[in-house]
Parts: C-alpha cells; sequence; structure tokens
C-alpha cells in the first residue's frame, strides 16, 4: 500500500477517524491501532505478519527477562539470546542468500561444492526497519534506559503504520511515553502536518519519479551506452532522487503521524549542504545514523581506544551499515567508501574551506552513490570507466532534467529557519485558505508527476 495512492488515502481518512472516536479508550485505541498496522502490512503480503509479531513477542519476552535477571552476567546473557533471535530472522530473510552465493562463488573455481543449499528467499518489506527498533528497544531496557512496557504497548510501537515498512527508526524511548496517555486533538499541528504531506508528495511524484524515469534508470539500466555526461548527470539525478524520494516518505510519514497525534524525530536537514562526511551522516537518515552510533560504534569502543581502535570502528560501523541497506557487495563498498572516508576526516581534520569542504564531501557521496545505486560490482566500474573516457552526445541531459537538479540541490542551502517560518505562516491561514494551498499543490504534483508510482527505494531495505 503506497502512500501516494487513493487506497491509501481512504485507508488513512477511516484510521484518522476511528482513531480519534478511540482515543479516550486506550485499550480499544490500542487494539484498532494495532489491527489497522497489521491490516496496513498485510497488504504487502499478508504470509510475514506472523514475522512480525514473532519479532514482537521474542523483543517482548527477552526484554522481560533482561529486567527481571537477577545478576548483571544473566541480564548480558539474556540481551545476548534476544538480539541474537532478532539478529537471526533478519539474517535469514536478507543475508542467507548473499551468503551461500558468495561462498559458492568462491569455491567453484577450487571445484568444492557449495556447502549451502542456494535458496530463492522473499525479502519481507521492512524488516531491517522494525528489527533494528525491536533491538533498540531491548537494549534500551538492558542499559535501564527504559523499563519493559505492556506487551500491546510494545506491539504498537513496532507495527505503527506510518513508520513500519521504511522509517525513521523510532526508539522505545521516543514513542512508548507518548502511549501512557490519550492524544489531545487540540494540539495537534494540523498545518505542519498538511505541509509536510504535501511536500513529500511532491518530492516524491514529481522529483524522485522524473527524475528516475528521465534520466537515473535508463543510465543505470544500461551503464555500457551512456556516454560519460550521462553517466554524471545522472550519479547528480540519482543523489537528489534518492534524497527527495526517502525524504519525500519521511515526510508523509512524520505529517501522518503527526494528524495522528503522534511525534517522530526528524530524519533529514539537508544533507547536501554538509562540509564533511561526519557533518553529512548528523543530516542524512539521521535515526539510523544515531542508531549506528549508540547501538554499534560505541560499542565497539568508539573513540576512546585511539586513533587506531578509533579508525578501526568507523569502518566497520560504515561496512555493516553498508549491509544493513542491502546484501550485496555494492553496498559493501558504499559503505566501506563512508567508513574510510570518516576514517581520514577523523585523522587528518576536514577541509577548512566550507565550499570546498561542501564540494568535495558531495562528491564523495556521489562516488559512494555510484556502487550503491549499480546492479553489480562490475556495472559499478564500467560506469567509472566510461565516466572518465566515453564523452560524447548525452541526449538524456535535457534543460529540464539539468534545472529540477540544480534547484533540488540549491535548495539545500536555504537555512533551516525559512522552513520554519514557512509552516508557521501555513498555520496562520484561515482553513480555507490552507485548503485551498493544498489544493493547488496537489494539483500540480498530479500535472507535473509521471505516470504510475514507483514504489518507495527504501522499502527494499
Amino acid at each position: 500500500m503506497l502512500f501516494p495512492t487513493i487506497q491509501f488515502a481512504l485507508f488513512f481518512v477511516l484510521v484518522l477517524v476511528a482513531s480519534w472516536l478511540l482515543m479516550p479508550r486506550p485499550v480499544r485505541w490500542k487494539l484498532f491501532m494495532l489491527a489497522a498496522s497489521y491490516l496496513f502490512y498485510a497488504a504487502w503480503d499478508w504470509r510475514f505478519v506472523g514475522l512480525l509479531l514473532g519479532v514482537t513477542v521474542t523483543s517482548q519476552v527477552g526484554a522481560v527477562a533482561v529486567h527481571h535477571a537477577a545478576t548483571e552476567q544473566s541480564r548480558r546473557r539474556r540481551l545476548a539470546v534476544t538480539v541474537a533471535a532478532d539478529l537471526a530472522v533478519l539474517a535469514w530473510f536478507k543475508y542467507y542468500g548473499f551468503f551461500a552465493t558468495s561462498l559458492a562463488n568462491l569455491l567453484d573455481p577450487l571445484g568444492l561444492a557449495p556447502p549451502l543449499p542456494l535458496l530463492q528467499i522473499v525479502l519481507p518489506v521492512g524488516i531491517s526497519f522494525f528489527t533494528f527498533q525491536a533491538i533498540s528497544y531491548v537494549v534500551d531496557v538492558y542499559r535501564r534506559e527504559l523499563a519493559p512496557a505492556r506487551p500491546i504497548d510494545v506491539a504498537v510501537y513496532l507495527a505503527f503504520f506510518p513508520h513500519l515498512v521504511a522509517g525513521p527508526i523510532v526508539r522505545g524511548t521516543e514513542f512508548l511515553p507518548q502511549l501512557r496517555s490519550p492524544r489531545d486533538p487540540r494540539r495537534v499541528d494540523g498545518g505542519r502536518a498538511f505541509l509536510l504531506i504535501a511536500g513529500g508528495l511532491f518530492k516524491k511524484v514529481v522529483v524522485a519519479n522524473v527524475l528516475a524515469t528521465t534520466l537515473v534508470d535508463p543510465v543505470f539500466a544500461s551503464p555500457a551506452s551512456a556516454s560519460g555526461a550521462e553517466i554524471l548527470a545522472a550519479t547528480y539525478g540519482y543523489a537528489v532522487q534518492i534524497y527527495a524520494d526517502f525524504s519525500g516518505y519521511t515526510d508523509i510519514a512524520i505529517g501522518c503521524a503527526l494528524l495522528l497525534g503522534f511525534t517522530f524525530p526528524s530524519n533529514f536537514d539537508r544533507p547536501y549542504a554538509a562540509v564533511s562526511l561526519q557533518d553529512f551522516w548528523r543530516r542524512w537518515h539521521m535515526t539510523l545514523s544515531r542508531w549506528l552510533r549508540d547501538y554499534l560504534y560505541i560499542p565497539l569502543g568508539g573513540s576512546s581506544g585511539g586513533p587506531r581502535r578509533t579508525m578501526r570502528n568507523l569502518l566497520l560501523t560504515m561496512l555493516l551499515g553498508g549491509l544493513w541497506h542491502g546484501a550485496a557487495w555494492t553496498f559493501v563498498v558504499w559503505g566501506a567508501i563512508h567508513g574510510l572516508g570518516l576514517a581520514v576526516e577523523r585523522r587528518y581534520g576536514g577541509a577548512r574551506n566550507r565550499v570546498v569542504g561542501r564540494l568535495v564531501t558531495f562528491h564523495v557521496v556521489c562516488l559512494a552513490w555510484i556502487f550503491f545505486r549499480a546492479g553489480s560490482l562490475p556495472a559499478a566500474g564500467t560506469l567509472l570507466w566510461r565516466l572518465l573516457t566515453a564523452w560524447g552526445p548525452a541526449p538524456l541531459v535535457t534543460p529540464a532534467v539539468v534545472a529540477v537538479i540544480v534547484a533540488a540541490l540549491a535548495v539545500q542551502l536555504v537555512p533551516r529557519d525559512v522552513g520554519a517560518r514557512l509552516q508557521f505562516a501555513f498555520s496562520r491561514l484561515t482553513p480555507t485558505m490552507q485548503g485551498a494551498t493544498l489544493g493547488l499543490c496537489l494539483l500540480a504534483i498530479d500535472a507535473l508527476g509521471p505516470q504510475g508510482i514507483a514504489p518507495f527505494i527504501y522499502f527494499q531495505f
């Protein structure tokens, strides 16, 4: 069930009305929201509803066991078992095929039979997101930052449909306290919510889809026939596309949650205005960045073990972050580029000039995006080789495409408070004017967007 569809609009309107009618009755509201969220997930593939329920039960049982353990050793053991169980689910569905195929490719030249059978395993949508949220919940209980919540609350937290399939990664400490008392409809910032939804739709339906269909998909689908200019434009275009696609989803998710009375953490903050890779990761997919920092980088030792260990921890964190995005060597290389870049910055410092820092950071990020988007390492190699050697006619690089890319990147340099002022000004309009403004936005989106809506990029992760 895609956000920018009539099907989801009808679903959300019905859920929104019923949610506010049931809000004064917390138990009924939670049961209804849980049923609605499972229905939303079942619309993708009903077979994996049981998987989501299983992860929820495992994490809740583990969190309670950790909380009631008599000794610190027992707490650590129970934490390890629970996290291992959650990771085992993720490993089976997302990584078994990758490791089995890689092992077979390694042993085949030696004449050895692969020890693992090659299986076609369907990847459940959103598994990385709800698994990471489940792990953070158990770890937070272990760290005594959170007491085990009631089972129904944990179930609603992990299944809440606005963030279920593509984030943002909301922690239990951020969401569960909001379930302790009914939401107050008078406190809902409807103006901000509707503006976020409209902006997210524009970024997804117009910016991301136009760039994907007219430039990015054709170039990356046939790298051997693309010219250097087309590859360069497609690389910049993909940088814009994935930002518009993912931040557009996030904006819609945050807006929908706001209308239901819940606040989600921000997930993007003009990432292409970053002056260093460290700054980039403070602005890009911020909920994942903080998750990797707090539940992986710091447990590995962070920056407390000297320069070499710090560089090792940065590289390991980003390599695993790359694998989180997908079971392919292209994602490993993507993570390695960011990990090495972060390690070099930590060792030698970033550029002193902000303009130079922005240019260098943006192009390192774009280099990594080539591997992220390419279908394979050979395809990425072909793209890089032709980028350097095959400069010629570029029919896909049209003035309209260039204008979209330039405008989208220029918006990244607009100060943060400009957006806040626009939201405030919109909230001050009368309901009639707000409705008219949103109506014009939807008409513009319908007129400018291509036919059909492609799934959000991050659904595959």
